[in-house]
């Protein structure tokens, strides 16, 4: 009886598709980033100057409409080349081969900051099945399961200690894009900054007056009720 209402509320959906993410490939790529990172960097030394950076910034639009062409989504993202491939005989196919793309972002005085871009593709599902009479997924279902992957991902990334600090989870809203045609360049210099700025404040306690103290340029509200979230399968934390 649990299960049907879990299904008939689709609270399973995004908990489900996250997992999936997580197990089916974020936990097979990223522990290989680091030496694909310092593999690219010996052979250009000056485009990953930032060690802090050396992370894949993972984008996760709450809408759930990926773009297949970053540089179309926004023209301050440039595509320069892609990392060395990882290749691995999973589920049949033999030699199946896992990158990851690497990016330039303009900054206002046209400044390049390189860093591993790419979306959170599982919320291409949502979005399909919110377009799909079977699923009949409305707008505020599809963003409250946004909202739960997102939380749920946070908290699989969080305790997996294959993966420690090789990602970034960028959440957010969009704007219309006919007023703000650079906002998702902007989002993602933000996290950049701040991963330098917390790099730094490590090994100095003042505070920089000029760099941003909001939690992000855009306010988001990730708050859903606690009956929406999946249950943790840790006997630990009770």
């Amino acid at each position: 009886e649990v299960s049907e209402m879990a299904e008939r509320s689709r609270r399973n959906v995004a908990h489900g598709l996250a997992w999936s993410y997580y197990i089916g490939y974020l936990k097979i790529v990223l522990p290989r980033l680091r030496k694909s990172l310092e593999e690219f960097s010996r052979a250009n030394p000056s485009r990953l100057p930032r060690r802090e950076t050396w992370k894949v910034h993972i984008l996760v639009p709450l809408s759930c409409d990926i773009p297949d062409d970053l540089e179309k989504a926004d023209s301050n993202i440039q595509y320069l080349t892609d990392l060395t491939e990882t290749t691995l005989t999973k589920g049949g196919i033999k030699n199946r081969v896992y990158k990851h793309s690497l990016y330039a972002i303009r900054d206002e005085d046209n400044k390049p900051w390189h860093c591993v871009l790419e979306f959170a593709t599982p919320l291409q599902s949502l979005y399909a099945m919110s377009q799909d009479a079977c699923a009949a997924f409305s707008r505020e279902e599809r963003l409250e399961q946004a909202k739960i992957f997102y939380r749920t991902l946070e908290e699989i990334l969080r305790g997996s200690k294959e993966c420690r600090g090789t990602y970034r989870l960028i959440a957010y809203q969009e704007p219309a894009a006919e007023t703000e045609p650079h906002f998702l360049a902007r989002e993602v210099l933000w996290h950049l900054r701040q991963q330098c700025h917390e790099e730094y404040a490590l090994g100095d306690a003042t505070p920089d007056a000029n760099l941003p103290t909001s939690l992000g340029t855009t306010e988001l509200d990730l708050q859903i009720s606690q009956e929406e979230l999946p249950l943790s399968l840790r006997s630990d934390l009770f």
